[in-house]
């Protein structure tokens, strides 16, 4: 192999490189709120509701059991935003949409 010759790139780097690239990299980071949310809003609240989706925005849409727990989640927005966003790099979740659950 010739001095001039590149040697190939590990697969894990090109996708890394990729991801970042096309911003998609941003998305998954942003989406691992959903799989944190236990840990993120403790276990009273995860007990009573379930998130759904995240937007590129930043508006995160979370399912509640009862309209009392929409109510007093609603007033604990803020709170609840501190929380979300305590980690450095991730995109700010910027609102909550609280949804009714069904069924």
């Amino acid at each position: 192999m010739s001095a001039d010759r590149k040697r190939p790139s590990a697969i894990g780097d090109v996708l890394a490189g990729v991801l970042a690239s096309s911003g998609v990299a941003a998305r998954i980071e942003q989406a691992t709120i959903i799989p944190e949310w236990p840990a993120l809003v403790g276990a009273q609240i995860a007990a009573v509701t379930v998130p759904q989706s995240i937007t590129a925005d930043g508006t995160l849409f979370v399912a509640v059991t009862t309209n009392a727990w929409m109510m007093e989640l609603s007033m604990m927005e803020p709170e609840l935003l501190r929380a979300l966003n305590a980690k450095e790099g991730r995109v700010a979740v910027k609102r909550i949409r609280w949804l009714l659950q069904r069924g």
